[in-house]
């Protein structure tokens, strides 16, 4: 009996080590979570209600829009459809950090060439500044510029004004970006046939 009972408490100690154990391994992960989730800087883009009409008569939902970034280059776009505006940011919040994109950053502070970005009848045009320039746009291309880590920029906006579809140009123009080097990988060529000798020196 004895010794039964002596197993009984030895399988007992076993199993609090190993619970104590994972409960430690699932802080750490909860931390490193919360590490890799501070680094991103989230910025409330725009809140409106929608109505979607159906037979039973309209449904009035909100709709969030959302943009996330850490400044040094990676920034997502994110679009959240709920009941309330908490749950429509958080959804957005979500489609955010899942759609990253890395933005080519020259000299950590602007885009390596002048771009379009362009999204339903909107076209957000992009352009590289000299240093002190600041970041001059408008205020839904901005978040997404800033949040990206560009200083130094000059936009114009054309054609259509909707926030949704300036950030949504604003992103596209960024994923259209491309570096020398990367330029250079693709044709298979060196910097020099591409900028030519007058230019590297």
């Amino acid at each position: 009996m004895q010794e039964q009972e002596n197993k009984q408490e030895n399988v007992k100690e076993v199993k609090q080590h190993e619970n104590k154990k994972f409960d430690k391994k699932r802080d750490k992960v909860k931390r490193t979570d919360r590490k890799a989730k501070s680094e991103f800087i989230e910025n409330v883009v725009e809140v409106k209600s929608v109505v979607k009409v159906t037979k039973g008569g309209r449904q009035r939902r909100f709709q969030a829009v959302v943009v996330v970034g850490n400044k040094k280059g990676l920034v997502g776009l994110g679009i959240g459809k709920a009941a309330e505006v908490p749950e429509a940011v958080s959804k957005a919040l979500n489609k955010a950090n899942k759609n990253l994109i890395k933005v080519p950053i020259v000299e950590d502070r602007t885009i390596p060439h002048e771009t379009i970005g362009i999204k339903g009848a909107t076209r957000v045009v992009l352009k590289p500044a000299s240093r002190g320039t600041g970041i001059i746009a408008g205020g839904a291309v901005r978040a997404v510029l800033e949040l990206a880590g560009v200083k130094d920029i000059v936009s114009k906006s054309l054609g259509s004004r909707t926030k949704i579809n300036m950030v949504n140009a604003t992103m596209n123009g960024l994923k259209s970006l491309k570096t020398i080097e990367k330029v250079c990988e693709l044709r298979g060529k060196t910097k020099e046939e591409i900028l030519g000798w007058n230019y590297m020196n």
